[in-house]
């Protein structure tokens, strides 16, 4: 079975381990600290990024979105 039909077969049965490749961009400093913490956790970089996505989804859902600001994206009101 291809990639794809795995894929598709995954998502009719409602699989929660849907695992599709995500290119995902850090910065390097960002990213030397997640490989470091992955590396003293003997996890994945993966694994952490999940981890932290779930540790902090609530916080970052307070966030406003670009529509709620005034005044849209000029953030420094200039």
């Amino acid at each position: 079975m291809a990639t794809s039909e795995k894929e598709s077969a995954a998502n009719l049965q409602g699989s929660k381990t849907d695992k599709r490749k995500q290119s995902l961009y850090f910065p390097e400093s960002m990213l030397q600290e997640i490989k470091e913490e992955a590396a003293r956790l003997d996890r994945s970089l993966s694994w952490v990024v999940q981890r932290a996505w779930k540790i902090s989804r609530t916080e970052i859902k307070k966030l406003p979105s670009v529509n709620d600001v005034e005044g849209g994206d000029d953030e420094e009101g200039g």
